[in-house]
């Protein structure tokens, strides 16, 4: 069936990512959307951007993106300590409520937009997309809370954002654990502080770059069949 979106012969789907934060050498986010960045999949065209960890930025940086790109289907990627799977979110809500500050030091505890409504529902079609990861062997669930942190705000205000236009592009959040090396990292660090043993830490989970990649590439995939079947 022929998709009812046309971009210049290509579907375009916008794939965002945050950059590194708190401490940490690499965000899996920002290295997969650099790496997808003008791939082609399904035939269609992949646009990757990174996002500085900065809360006063987020919605303006967003909207500046999807006008720029002009995706049908926009996916935002964050990083969640501890998690084990790919984490696909269901809502976004209108609260930040943050435990440590972004990377220019900004530490927010108060609503997303004051004029905003109390929260979103993903447009992504995310019962296929995890269905999708499954039957490819890649772990993933369903979410209910994206957090309040900036992630929580970013997929915010982008689907306050893609609401507003028309036709209205597919939107969401996906999160991902951590990188092997981050958690080798988070090891070396107790084993120099020697204040806790290896196996109190919880947030020592982890899944390859390589395997995220190809979770998020399922991801997409199935966002853009879902658009030509729409």
């Amino acid at each position: 069936m022929q998709c009812k979106y046309s971009h210049k012969g290509l579907q375009i789907l916008l794939l965002t990512g945050f950059q590194s934060y708190g401490g940490r050498t690499i965000n899996p986010a920002e290295e997969i959307v650099k790496s997808l960045n003008g791939k082609i999949i399904r035939g269609q065209k992949i646009t990757g951007k990174t996002l500085p960890v900065n809360y006063n930025e987020l919605q303006n940086r967003m909207k500046s993106y999807i006008e720029e790109v002009e995706p049908q289907a926009v996916i935002c990627l964050g990083l969640w300590p501890g998690e084990m799977m790919l984490r696909i979110e269901r809502i976004a809500v209108n609260i930040s409520d943050f435990e440590i500050p972004d990377n220019f030091q900004n530490f927010i505890k108060g609503p997303v937009d004051s004029d905003g409504p109390t929260g979103y529902e993903t447009t992504l079609p995310i019962e296929e997309i995890r269905n999708s990861l499954l039957e490819h062997q890649i772990p993933a669930r369903l979410s209910g809370t994206a957090g309040h942190f900036l992630c929580n705000a970013l997929m915010y205000h982008a689907l306050n954002i893609c609401s507003k236009k028309n036709p209205s592009p597919k939107c969401g959040f996906i999160h991902l654990p951590y990188a092997p090396e981050q958690v080798a990292d988070v090891l070396k660090n107790i084993s120099k502080q020697k204040e806790l043993e290896l196996h109190q830490r919880a947030d020592l989970s982890s899944m390859s770059l390589e395997q995220m990649r190809a979770g998020i590439e399922v991801a997409i995939g199935t966002t853009l069949e879902n658009l030509s079947d729409g």
